[in-house]
């Protein structure tokens, strides 16, 4: 699996993107929904969105890229940086509690 932070630029202009390229971002999502195991939007204490969280169920940092490379905010370069971690849920609901 590999956790994957995306960061937004700062500024309102992310935001009006993130809302033209809605109903595309959530297309793309859904052709890759067996793919994910979590994702969902980072929001600052304001509540608005400054970035995206993905838990990608795939093998590679290769695959994990290029299904966020795919993506229209990245395509539209809605994300500043976009960070990929190696990672492996040990404990939580999602997980089932633990396994360890």
């Amino acid at each position: 699996m590999w956790a994957v932070i995306a960061v937004d630029h700062a500024g309102p202009a992310p935001g009006a993107a993130r809302q033209r390229l809605l109903a595309d971002h959530l297309a793309h999502v859904q052709r890759i929904v067996d793919r994910i195991a979590v994702a969902g939007p980072l929001r600052d204490a304001d509540g608005m969105i400054t970035g995206s969280l993905l838990v990608l169920d795939v093998a590679s940092e290769a695959e994990a890229r290029a299904l966020i490379a795919a993506d229209p905010y990245a395509e539209a370069e809605i994300w500043a940086r976009v960070d990929f971690h190696d990672f492996k849920g040990v404990a939580g609901n999602w997980v089932g509690g633990r396994n360890w």
